[in-house]
């Protein structure tokens, strides 16, 4: 069993933020306030036993993005439990960082 679901996950972001601009799969025309984090399911993980699933994790991609490249919303991300920091990358003069966390 997941230790929490997607909407405690919301709540965790929104507290590493410290706003409100933490989006679950915006839309293309939703307008974003920078810094911001915006976050998806990305897989499903079954842990199998006696051709049953006995355990599930769901993955979330997780991008923190941001003006300043030593954003500490990023160190703040990684540290969540289960969390994997994936890349770095910069488009359009923004710094995105990603990470897969599982739940």
């Amino acid at each position: 069993m997941p230790i929490f679901n997607r909407e405690t996950l919301h709540k965790i972001l929104k507290e590493i933020i410290g706003n409100d601009n933490v989006y679950f799969q915006p839309p293309e025309s939703a307008k974003l306030k920078y810094p911001c984090i915006i976050y998806s399911r990305d897989d499903i993980l079954n842990e199998y036993g006696n051709n049953t699933v006995y355990n599930q994790y769901c993955a979330f991609l997780i991008t923190v993005i941001d003006h300043d490249p030593d954003s500490e919303i990023v160190y703040k991300v990684s540290q969540l439990p289960m969390c994997n920091f994936d890349r770095h990358f910069t488009s359009d003069g923004l710094n995105h960082d990603t990470f897969t966390l599982y739940i």
